[in-house]
């Protein structure tokens, strides 16, 4: 599966064994590149904290030091900014996981891994906690693109998992009846869910719950 970020230099491939792989596409980049990713970069952190909807121009202003038209010699509209920005979070949001995943050996402790991954959702990766979390509440009545972005890498998420599983399945560590698709599906909602939840009340030990009963079931399935 091939991802790719609009306005950045770096194409991302998505390998069912749970790995990202990111292939410089053009290692030069011009002034104009240049200054539309300092934009990016500078305003994200505000977008995913403060939302689409509660970013002001100003805020960008304030953040990159540029007057309004020098951020609109970059971008269209604030939506074309916005889904920029959100082509941004989401590419580290891969980048992380891939390096995390990647490191283990077995398709149970790559499950392992990612699963701690999210045990913190107080001291999330990037600032302003997870952007499918963070844009896809609230795109799902006022962005249809964003919402349609968002929407595309929960289910390459869940295929992300599924991925894990079937090769662990193949390579006869989990059980054939350890059935991927659903346990994906289970695992990113269950994670996703308990996310909100512990932000909201401010404590994360309901997704350290939620992350113990999921590798229980994770290790009902191994063959020996």
């Amino acid at each position: 599966m091939r991802l790719t970020n609009p306005g950045s230099d770096i194409i991302c491939y998505f390998r069912p064994k749970g790995l990202f792989l990111w292939r410089q596409i053009n290692p030069i980049m011009g002034k104009a590149e240049r200054t539309r990713q300092f934009i990016i970069e500078q305003a994200a952190p505000i977008f995913n904290e403060k939302g689409i909807a509660g970013t002001t121009i100003n805020d960008i202003m304030q953040a990159t030091k540029m007057a309004k038209g020098g951020l609109y010699g970059h971008f269209e509209s604030k939506d074309d900014m916005s889904e920029a920005i959100i082509d941004h979070l989401l590419g580290k949001l891969a980048t992380k996981v891939s390096s995390i995943v990647a490191k283990e050996k077995t398709a149970r402790m790559k499950l392992f891994a990612l699963l701690d991954f999210y045990k913190d959702p107080l001291e999330p990766y990037c600032q302003g906690g997870c952007p499918l979390v963070n844009f896809g509440v609230e795109a799902d009545d006022t962005n249809p693109g964003i919402k349609q972005k968002i929407g595309e890498r929960m289910l390459t998420t869940q295929k992300y998992i599924a991925g894990i599983i079937n090769q662990g399945i193949a390579d006869n560590e989990f059980r054939a009846d350890f059935d991927a698709e659903t346990f994906g599906i289970k695992m990113f909602a269950m994670v996703e869910g308990a996310t909100i939840i512990c932000r909201v009340l401010g404590d994360s030990s309901q997704m350290r719950t939620i992350i113990s009963n999921l590798k229980t079931e994770i290790n009902t399935y191994r063959t020996a």
